[in-house]
């Protein structure tokens, strides 16, 4: 007899990968489970592919619409991983013994507000699993998951031939302009290296990649906003090295046990979420012992402070010896 499980994450890239091991663990580890997905509907190609997932459950922007198909379908329990409003109304619509994460919201405000530390030495990831954990589950050690088709992919062929020797991929995305690696510092680094560079992002990112590019000495390809998730995704797996802002191709690259250079700005590694379980050789790059860090849990369009020391005073060089060591 099947145990159908409904996981609930709606947003965003990252949030939604960091995911992937309360997937697979519930599908391996509980006999007959069926595991079905609740998100937005402009996330569903990442879960789509994973063939631990039974059916992605999507909607737009009603989250009524789905009320009664997610009833029909009999869960036997909703683990609640985004722990919001939103998913309050499903808990209490579908009427399922339900597990919610602990978002641990109160410790992180008081860091950010008052600089006092008191979140546990724990990734998000380990809180997720926490949230499964009456099932008597184990970590695998496997870390995240990422699946993409062969026709969902960038085809390494098209790329110029020097790049299909070997690329680092420079992720310039951020959801907030405080956690982008400033773009200025982005091209000094292509300039001084002499490996190919492609520069992934979104839409949003296209203007500044053009920028990049235009001041590169032909070592770099902008494929901000030209190409889909899954592309990028592809490239990021195919690349030697990835340096990424806090985002989430950033998590993608975990999933493949990339050498990852993280840049970290007004977040911290503190709330959880730096990249889990990548390879070994991966750093985090940040400016330690700032009074005015973290300061938000997202992030900002411009610095409270106007000095953007956070990211400003990352040291170049030590970025550039990284490239040099691991590529």
């Amino acid at each position: 007899m099947k145990v159908k499980f409904l996981v609930i994450r709606f947003s965003s890239i990252g949030d939604i990968v960091l995911t992937s091991p309360v997937v697979r663990i519930l599908k391996n580890q509980v006999e007959d489970a069926e595991i079905h997905f609740v998100t937005k509907r402009k996330y569903e190609t990442l879960l789509k592919s994973n063939p631990n997932i039974e059916k992605v459950h999507v909607f737009d922007y009603i989250l009524g619409e789905i009320f009664q198909q997610l009833k029909d379908e009999k869960f036997d329990y909703i683990i609640d991983l985004h722990n919001n409003f939103r998913s309050g109304r499903i808990k209490r619509r579908v009427k399922a013994p339900s597990y919610t994460v602990n978002k641990l919201n109160f410790q992180k405000m008081l860091l950010i507000r008052f600089k006092i530390n008191r979140l546990p030495e724990k990734h998000i990831v380990d809180r997720y699993l926490e949230t499964i954990s009456f099932l008597n589950i184990k970590n695998d050690g496997k870390g995240l998951d990422y699946f993409i088709t062969e026709d969902e992919a960038f085809k390494n062929k098209d790329l110029p031939a020097p790049f299909q020797k070997g690329f680092v991929a420079f992720v310039i995305a951020g959801t907030y302009y405080t956690k982008r690696y400033p773009i200025e510092k982005v091209s000094e680094i292509c300039q001084k290296i002499d490996f190919p560079v492609i520069l992934l992002g979104g839409k949003e990112e296209f203007d500044d990649g053009e920028k990049i590019l235009s001041q590169s000495k032909g070592n770099v390809l902008n494929y901000a906003g030209k190409i889909s998730l899954n592309q990028s995704a592809s490239l990021v797996r195919d690349a030697k090295i990835v340096l990424t802002n806090d985002t989430g191709l950033m998590h993608i690259a975990a999933s493949f046990h990339k050498k990852i250079l993280s840049f970290w700005g007004n977040t911290v590694p503190d709330f959880g979420m730096v990249p889990y379980l990548p390879h070994s050789a991966s750093k985090i790059m940040e400016v330690k012992n700032l009074k005015c860090r973290p300061c938000s849990k997202l992030g900002h369009k411009k610095c409270p402070k106007k000095h953007f020391k956070c990211m400003n005073d990352i040291d170049i060089n030590k970025v550039i010896l990284w490239i040099k060591e691991n590529f």
